[in-house]
């Protein structure tokens, strides 16, 4: 079986896309699927990331992606039309003719698909946005919404399946793990794990860093960041002027989390790997994307959102600290853990196995969570 990827990350899109491609792809892997990436060579891409895990992949051209006459964000990501990507795609699976194409891109809709579809066997889409037409057989998306499947009833085709929910995240096998050996938690301040994104966090790191010395309670914490965020040399230096744990590029990032009271991050894919361990969480909004997840998972009380982080101030995290009480924490830990179980990226390949004689005739299966 044959599997290609059409995933970009860059300054501008974030790690989240690419990341969940490679755990879906490393179960892939496990099963004898033989894989292969396209990306473009964007500023700030982690196709070296694809490198250090051993992934084949295709580079397409950088493009300039700032360029001004572009207005919405997400056709900026991509640099070209729809219409060029899925020429250079085309070409650069030079008739291949993959049993499976999954594409993981904000900018793309069924224009793009539409022109990819006679060069491949199957198409799957990995999406979160819920806001465009897709032309696929099978359709993703991890993320909780109180909506549920109503939310891409008029946007596939009756014949595409599609898996909605964090029954779905795609998390690596070692959250699974970890979680079968989960120790009781104390529900107390004492760690502090603070981790935005593995690219550009605008800054918000530093900012929640600072509010955590205001607090002045944490016995320990750790920072994470990627390669790419700008502050790291200031985060790095500031880790070492307290004392805290810095922590760049990380594979073990599972293990923070397993051993934190409290996570400070971001309000994309890592709320499921909090949620599968059980670890309470403030969310800082860093994408309209990551707004409807934060703002529901808020409601649902699985995490405390702090809003938009262009309105956040090192105080703000410093109040969110202080106001937390013991009964928030075992509350938001237990919602999390009924609401993702580490088993999605499993669930996902299973059906993409299964899926490699899909009948287009066949009635629309109802897989949300």
């Amino acid at each position: 079986m044959k599997v290609m990827f059409r995933v970009d990350s860059s300054t501008l899109l974030g790690a989240g896309h690419l990341m969940r491609c490679l755990t879906l792809a490393e179960v892939m892997r496990e099963r004898g699927v033989q894989l292969s990436f396209i990306c473009r060579e964007h500023s700030g891409n982690l196709i070296a990331l694809l490198r250090q895990k051993s992934m084949p992949f295709m580079a397409l051209p950088d493009i300039d992606i700032n360029d001004p006459s572009i207005s919405d964000e997400y056709a900026q990501c991509l640099g070209v039309t729809q219409a060029e990507d899925a020429a250079q795609t085309i070409e650069i699976i030079n008739g291949e003719q993959p049993d499976w194409l999954v594409v993981d891109h904000y900018a793309l809709d069924v224009q793009w698909e539409q022109q990819v579809r006679p060069h491949i066997n199957n198409l799957m889409v990995i999406d979160d946005l819920a806001n465009r037409h897709h032309d696929c057989n099978l359709l993703l998306d991890q993320n909780y919404s109180p909506d549920g499947e109503q939310r891409y009833t008029d946007l596939v085709p009756t014949s595409c399946s599609t898996l909605l929910g964090p029954r779905y995240a795609l998390l690596r096998q070692e959250f699974r793990l970890i979680r079968e050996h989960l120790e009781l938690r104390s529900y107390q301040l004492k760690r502090i794990l603070v981790f935005f994104t593995a690219g550009d966090d605008q800054g918000e790191t530093l900012k929640a860093m600072r509010g955590i010395e205001l607090f002045g309670k944490a016995e320990h914490v750790d920072v994470v960041v990627g390669q790419s965020n700008p502050g790291n040399a200031e985060i790095s230096q500031k880790c070492i002027e307290l004392n805290w744990g810095y922590h760049c590029q990380v594979d073990y990032m599972s293990s923070l989390i397993a051993q934190a009271d409290i996570v400070i991050g971001a309000g994309g894919a890592s709320n499921w790997e909090r949620c599968a361990l059980g670890v309470p969480s403030f969310v800082a909004i860093l994408a309209a994307n990551q707004a409807p997840i934060a703002q529901a998972l808020d409601r649902a009380g699985i995490v405390i959102n702090l809003g938009w982080y262009t309105d956040l101030q090192a105080a703000d995290y410093e109040d969110a600290l202080n106001n937390l009480k013991y009964t928030h924490l075992a509350r938001m830990s237990e919602r999390a853990l009924k609401l993702v179980d580490a088993k999605g990226a499993e669930r996902v390949v299973e059906k993409l196995l299964a899926g490699q004689s899909i009948n287009l005739d066949q009635a629309r299966l109802n897989l949300s969570c």
